[in-house]
């Protein structure tokens, strides 16, 4: 079967430079809302990842991503986004990309084409057959992502990916792949659009899932949320005081005393 990269074939739109703000917006738009509608399709793909996840979190276990560029970003803020928002501890989910941290912000050169360079990423944090290692690439032809995957399987650690182009090299290293096919980009090539955006919302359906299935959300509520700022230190208060009947000043006495909604509720 021959390899088709989606992500790479020409835009549906013409002459993008001769469009008017309001046409170029209603047009990006409109592939937008192809988005979601792509992810439904593969809705049952991220579930047995989800359950897996979640399977190896209650066994002690951790999640880890690797990417290079736009999908490497993303991996980090997502796992850099659980601990505030889940209270759970900082290295349960960890996001790695090519180039290391500085690439962050600035694109190190060639780094994504490394095929060693994840495996030696993540060995700095001990990854092991209780893990989780889930890679991150639009086309589905990152070597940096391709290596890691490989070394990982011969170790016997469970692998996904997130592509966004079916039948992929990614795809073929990953235990449970996961292929949102969202077509051509707006602009020619330029996956950090749809690609993206699609990425991004099944790693929030991944975190999230996941984080409800080991108990981190109670009702609909953010019950171990770190207290990081005076608009969480409100809204956790509001929790306790819809949780216990208190007033707000009773809430908030308990909130700060015991640092968290679910210790605030359990222990009063």
């Amino acid at each position: 079967m021959t390899f088709i990269r989606t992500t790479e074939q020409e835009s549906n739109h013409q002459d993008l430079d001769k469009m008017s703000s309001l046409k170029l917006l209603k047009n990006i738009n409109a592939e937008d809302q192809s988005v979601p509608k792509a992810i439904e399709k593969v809705l049952p793909k991220i579930e047995a990842l989800v359950d897996v996840i979640v399977e190896k979190f209650k066994a002690g276990g951790r999640l880890f991503y690797i990417g290079a560029g736009t999908s490497g970003r993303l991996g980090i803020v997502d796992a850099s986004e659980c601990p505030p928002t889940y209270g759970v501890p900082h290295g349960m989910v960890v996001g790695l990309m090519a180039g290391g941290d500085s690439a962050m912000r600035k694109a190190v050169e060639f780094a994504e084409d490394d095929e060693e360079g994840a495996w030696k990423d993540l060995a700095e944090h001990r990854i092991g057959k209780d893990d989780v290692l889930v890679g991150i690439a639009a086309s589905g032809t990152t070597p940096y992502v391709i290596g890691g995957l490989r070394k990982a399987r011969e170790e016997g650690i469970t692998t996904g990916c997130i592509c966004c182009n079916s039948g992929s090299p990614v795809g073929d290293h990953a235990d449970f792949p996961i292929e949102v096919v969202v077509g051509p980009e707006f602009v020619t090539g330029s996956t950090r659009m749809k690609s993206g955006t699609a990425q991004k919302l099944v790693l929030n359906m991944l975190t999230t899932a996941a984080m409800i299935g080991i108990g981190r959300v109670k009702g609909n509520r953010m019950v171990d949320m770190q207290l990081s700022n005076n608009k969480l230190v409100d809204r956790g208060t509001k929790m306790v005081m819809e949780e216990l009947g208190v007033d707000y000043e009773t809430a908030n006495k308990l909130l700060k005393e015991h640092g968290s909604v679910r210790k605030a509720v359990e222990m009063s």
